[in-house]
């Protein structure tokens, strides 16, 4: 058997997120291809060394779902960077035990495309399906551990998302 990784010595992973709207207010969601598990998430991924936070969200947003970079604007962005640490059992096993959890920059854009632009058997694919959530719905279908995260971006981005019309039918619980 062996010792638990001591998390303590363990940094976050750099990563980027996006929420991605579209015209009805409502987030894209995909449910990743390397997971068994019912949880839908919004595209995030990694930042590249040099790269910077918005450049990584639209380069994710592109890869995950195909969606050109033509079609999306920037709305807001998240003033502080958010985190999250793996639960205990995943430690050691994702992203080659090199991180303890994800601090990530997030950002809110509007999606200007139609469905048809949406294409999630990239290169890479990531996801088996995908969907449109309202915004309220995002912290129930995350996996449990990243729904505080969750919960705050719909703190951190309520005005906007209301000002799309969305908040306003459908309180954050």
């Amino acid at each position: 058997m062996t010792d638990p990784i001591d998390r303590t010595n363990l940094p976050y992973r750099p990563c980027a997120g996006a929420m991605l709207l579209n015209r009805h207010g409502q987030v894209f969601v995909g449910q990743r291809l390397d997971s068994v598990l019912e949880a839908w998430q919004m595209p995030q991924g990694g930042i590249d060394p040099g790269e910077a936070p918005l450049a990584a969200a639209i380069r994710e947003i592109g890869e995950e779902t195909g969606i050109a970079p033509r079609y999306v604007e920037l709305i807001a962005q998240a003033p502080d960077e958010l985190e999250y640490d793996l639960p205990d059992d995943l430690i050691g096993k994702v992203w080659k035990g090199k991180w303890r959890g994800q601090r990530q920059r997030w950002f809110l854009f509007a999606f200007t495309g139609e469905d048809s632009d949406i294409d999630i058997a990239t290169p890479e694919p990531e996801f088996r399906a995908w969907r449109w959530v309202e915004p309220a719905e995002l912290p129930d279908l995350i996996v449990p551990f990243k729904r505080a995260l969750y919960q705050t971006l719909l703190e951190v981005f309520e005005q906007p998302l209301r000002t799309r019309g969305r908040l306003s039918d459908h309180p954050i619980p």
